[in-house]
């Protein structure tokens, strides 16, 4: 798995704090909501030259492990 902390952090000067990819101000919250509105990594990629395969990698890690330790309970309808 990849080490997120090698391409994800997060400084409160840069989109007030948001994770974002070392080096951009790109945030781990874009590539997610591209992923999850159907953009494929090619798709994100060629938008966003800065960003290479290793980096939606790191994003995926990084959700990971925000949400290992968290609880989740049902949403009643």
């Amino acid at each position: 798995m990849v080490n997120w902390k090698e391409y994800i952090h997060s400084d409160p000067a840069v989109l007030l704090g948001k994770p974002v990819i070392i080096g951009t101000r790109i945030s781990v919250e874009l590539i997610l909501e591209l992923l999850a509105e159907g953009w494929t990594n090619e798709m994100i990629i060629e938008s966003y030259p800065h960003i290479t395969p290793e980096h939606i990698k790191a994003v995926f890690a990084y959700t990971k492990d925000s949400v290992e330790n968290d609880r989740f309970f049902p949403i009643q309808q």
